[in-house]
């Protein structure tokens, strides 16, 4: 989050759930397979909990910009799906498609989303990436998305491409 600008103000958040010892915000039960009822809870809990922080540091909790990697990522596209209307924007490292099958939503606020995927990820099926970002789009947000010459491993060039698409959408 620092090197998408110095004057931001961050609040880095930490996932509920714990597999293998690792934090994580909603349960999988396996590689790339969705425990879908504990993320639509999680995306509810996540979104309370911005809420509660929101009224006690005083920002607008409708000007946060998620931004999030694998996990992360998918959690926040939870939150797009099931309240199209909560974010600001996002920045999406690495997703998959939160739900098997997508509510029907739609984003009054044309929000801005940055979405990358990588070309040799073997998490990741390139046509379902394809058909997130299509109803995204569809769902009425302003999407941006590419497809690097990476694994599920974050790059470099990620980072620097959301940073100038970031300092482009967000000035």
């Amino acid at each position: 989050g620092e090197s998408f600008g110095s004057n931001l103000n961050l609040l880095s958040v930490r996932g509920n759930v714990s597999e293998h010892g690792m934090p994580r915000f909603f349960k999988r039960l396996g590689m790339g397979v969705f425990d879908e009822q504990d993320l639509a809870f999680r995306t509810d809990e996540l979104l309370d909990f911005l809420k509660s922080v929101a009224l006690k540091e005083g920002f607008n909790e409708k000007k946060v910009i998620a931004l999030g990697y694998s996990n992360g990522a998918n959690i926040a596209g939870a939150v797009l799906v099931n309240y199209p209307d909560a974010l600001a924007g996002a920045v999406l490292f690495r997703p998959m498609q939160p739900f098997k099958t997508l509510p029907e939503f739609t984003s009054t606020l044309n929000a801005p989303l940055f979405l990358s995927s990588g070309a040799m990820d073997p998490t990741v099926d390139p046509k379902s990436i394809k058909a997130y970002v299509e109803a995204l789009k569809t769902g009425g947000f302003e999407v941006n998305d590419l497809s690097l010459p990476a694994s599920h491993n974050l790059t470099q060039q990620d980072v620097d491409l959301a940073r100038d698409w970031f300092k482009n959408s967000f000035k």
